[in-house]
């Protein structure tokens, strides 16, 4: 599919996978580095459109995910995009405090395969044990 189908609502012409979600990808507004991979429901990409900062949809606890509710690193979403089959979102977000991951790391993406083995090669911008102090 080329174009998304125009005559739809815009939550109707995405395609949802069979529990209702959809890849979303973090990428940062300025720079284009990837910073996360997560997943949105309805609900989570209609709050997410209406309030402006990213909503995703968290499996591991079973709820919506308001991304920097407990670390304070919010994602201010830019523009929302999807590819041309409309089953991937694209968010380009300014990442407020400079940290996506729960690590502490810029990206969620620092792991980089060197021969056999992963490597992380982004540093550790703030250790995760003060961000998550709560």
């Amino acid at each position: 599919m080329s174009d998304l189908n125009a005559a739809l609502p815009w939550l109707d012409a995405l395609k949802w996978d069979k529990d209702g979600m959809i890849p979303a990808i973090a990428q940062d507004a300025e720079t284009g580095r990837v910073l996360m991979f997560a997943y949105m429901n309805r609900e989570s990409l209609q709050e997410t459109v209406a309030g402006g900062n990213a909503v995703y949809w968290s499996r591991s606890r079973g709820r919506l995910w308001r991304k920097g509710e407990e670390s304070g690193h919010y994602q201010k979403v830019q523009t929302i995009r999807t590819d041309c089959d409309g089953d991937v979102l694209l968010l380009a977000i300014a990442q407020e405090g400079g940290i996506a991951c729960h690590t502490g790391r810029q990206s969620c993406f620092f792991n980089e395969l060197q021969g056999e083995r992963w490597a992380p090669v982004d540093p550790v911008l703030k250790d995760p044990k003060e961000i998550y102090a709560k």
